[in-house]
């Protein structure tokens, strides 16, 4: 299974609002930050301020914070809202999938499985366990973007 990048791009976002929760951070630093495209954050924030992850202050001095304590924000949660589907094969999805064994087949089944525990691992971890403090504004002035252990 693989994450999209709209997914990887919200838990970045979020794992860096969670290391400066002490001011507004704006969109261009967090993508000067990781490296990332500007616009393309502009559109996870988006939806992550929809969700109520994150708030948003317009106007000087406004900028992204959390919307909500870094323990209240659920990993597998977070991976739900942020991903399309979780069709991991074309039988999971039942209006396009075309494949002749679906009936009989017994790999969805491990498939589905697999799945299962992977939200199962997901949801037993907020944002803060994953929040590592090697995000902070010493470490930015002295790492360039080839450097980014994120």
């Amino acid at each position: 299974m693989r994450l999209t990048q709209f997914s990887d791009y919200s838990l970045r976002l979020l794992l860096y609002l969670s290391q400066h929760q002490d001011r507004s951070v704006t969109i261009a630093e967090v993508a000067d930050w990781y490296g990332v495209s500007k616009a393309h954050l502009v559109k996870v924030a988006h939806r992550l301020v929809r969700r109520g992850y994150i708030a948003s202050t317009r106007g000087k001095g406004g900028g992204l914070r959390l919307g909500k304590p870094a323990e209240a924000i659920n990993i597998a949660d977070l991976v739900r809202d942020t991903e399309p589907d979780f069709h991991t094969v074309e039988c999971f999805d039942r209006a396009r999938g075309t494949c002749r064994i679906t009936q009989i087949c017994t790999l969805k089944h491990v498939l589905h499985g697999a799945t299962d525990a992977f939200f199962s691992v997901l949801g037993r971890h907020s944002l803060a366990d994953i929040a590592n403090p090697i995000i902070s504004q010493d470490n930015m002035k002295r790492r360039s973007s080839h450097d980014n252990p994120l």
